[in-house]
């Protein structure tokens, strides 16, 4: 399975993200970009890639432990930012963001001790890619937009262990299918 531990945002936040993404989709231009889609919108918090059935308990455990650990956070959508030269855009947040970089370190820890092969560390960024591009794309326009949005704070209280199923039909626009595996309350309570 090709799995992603992730949080997830609630729906009201959804639907401001939606709103903010039919803005800039309305920029000139917009169509040079592949936007992604509501069931696309999570924060990534560790990538474990092609994981052996034989791992998915191990690496459920100690997600769960993880979680457990990990108290209720505050965290909302904020701003915006590119990666690879205007090949992923992305809107980013504000909050406890110490909170939310130490789940996801906890999260690449769960993998590497679960035997999942992991690439090497990166500090996390949080992001939540809302579009992508094969090419460079100059996206000031986009980001502009984005430094104006904030969203609701909302209290992050899960893990979620998300399998990701990659288009294979090979029609223009398919997205990839995301299916929660696993969720973890956070806290105490866990």
């Amino acid at each position: 399975m090709r799995l992603f531990a992730a949080l997830l945002p609630p729906a009201d936040v959804v639907k401001e993200l939606a709103t903010e993404v039919d803005a800039l989709r309305a920029l000139p231009g917009a169509d040079a970009l592949r936007w992604t889609g509501r069931p696309g919108w999570h924060f990534t918090l560790a990538f474990y890639g092609e994981v052996d059935d034989d791992l998915v308990a191990a690496l459920s455990d100690r997600l769960s432990r993880a979680a457990h650990r990990t108290a209720p956070f505050g965290l909302a959508l904020r701003g915006g930012g590119q990666f690879g030269h205007g090949r992923a855009l992305w809107v980013g947040a504000e909050g406890d963001l110490e909170a939310l970089r130490l789940l996801a370190d906890r999260a690449e820890s769960a993998g590497r001790k679960a035997g999942v092969a992991m690439g090497e560390h990166r500090r996390y960024k949080a992001h939540l890619t809302v579009a992508r591009s094969r090419t460079a794309v100059d996206t000031r326009a986009y980001r502009t937009l984005l430094d104006t949005f904030t969203g609701r704070t909302w209290q992050v209280t899960e893990l979620t262990l998300v399998r990701s199923d990659l288009p294979r039909s090979g029609v223009p626009g398919e997205q990839p299918r995301y299916e929660p595996v696993a969720r973890w309350p956070l806290g105490a309570s866990g």
